[in-house]
């Protein structure tokens, strides 16, 4: 993709939200034009075409949007560099604990993908292909963690994969600061302050093995100051040896 493609998807994107409000669409615009896993995510080796995504966490639907944008984009002939197809959805799913957010989201994205209310740990799922928690896990104990990804785990059928991000524990102060900016945009966005549980990477690693998982990493922090990881974990479908 070329840097003209880049900032016209983020634009476009973003002012899905103008009806929401200039607020949500500056921090939309911001969030897209900085975070680096909205770049990787175009990538269907990470999501593949025909998936039914699952959106755990989903804040304000910003992924879905993100990847109606560049697809639509990608169909007009507006990419100034022809690279391979962003992933084409099947269908989308979200599920957002905070009103606020999830009213947003069905605004900028009208019916075309289904946002639900409620705490990801209880809701009703949909099938899904994929899911993607992306900076939402911390805010659960460890052994909430824990049930909830092996919930994933149940719910994904054998070729499913699971997109995490997680902030790595072990790597010092990025992680504190991570912890404090998310802490700041949490409480902006109407959480209540809590406890963050985070965990070294290894730990993820080792609880998704044991889940039932297999997993693959890369780092998802270029271009910031945090230290952010993101853990592609299929589902392990070879034998139990033990």
């Amino acid at each position: 993709m070329s840097q003209v493609d880049f900032r016209r998807w983020v634009h476009a994107t973003a002012a899905l939200y103008r009806p929401v409000g200039r607020a949500a669409e500056y921090a939309a615009r911001g969030k897209l034009a900085g975070d680096p896993i909205y770049r990787a995510l175009l990538s269907p080796q990470l999501i593949p075409n025909g998936s039914r995504l699952l959106d755990l966490g989903c804040g304000r639907a910003l992924l879905a949007a993100w990847l109606k944008t560049v697809g639509e984009d990608y169909d007009a002939g507006q990419w100034a560099e022809c690279g391979e197809r962003p992933p084409r959805l099947e269908c989308y799913q979200g599920v957002e604990l905070m009103f606020a957010d999830a009213q947003c989201a069905r605004m900028a994205l009208g019916p075309e993908a289904a946002i639900v209310t409620g705490d990801m740990q209880t809701a009703e799922w949909d099938q899904a292909d994929v899911v993607v928690m992306l900076d939402v896990l911390y805010f659960l104990e460890p052994a909430s963690q824990e049930r909830l990804l092996a919930r994933v785990r149940q719910h994904l059928p054998p070729h499913g994969r699971l997109l995490l991000r997680v902030a790595d524990a072990s790597a010092g102060i990025g992680f504190w600061w991570t912890l404090l900016v998310d802490h700041v945009v949490a409480g902006w966005r109407g959480h209540r302050l809590a406890r963050f549980h985070g965990r070294p990477l290894g730990d993820w690693i080792t609880l998704l093995e044991r889940l039932g998982f297999s997993c693959q990493t890369q780092p998802m922090s270029a271009g910031t100051l945090f230290e952010n990881v993101l853990i592609l974990a299929r589902p392990n479908t070879q034998p139990d040896r033990h």
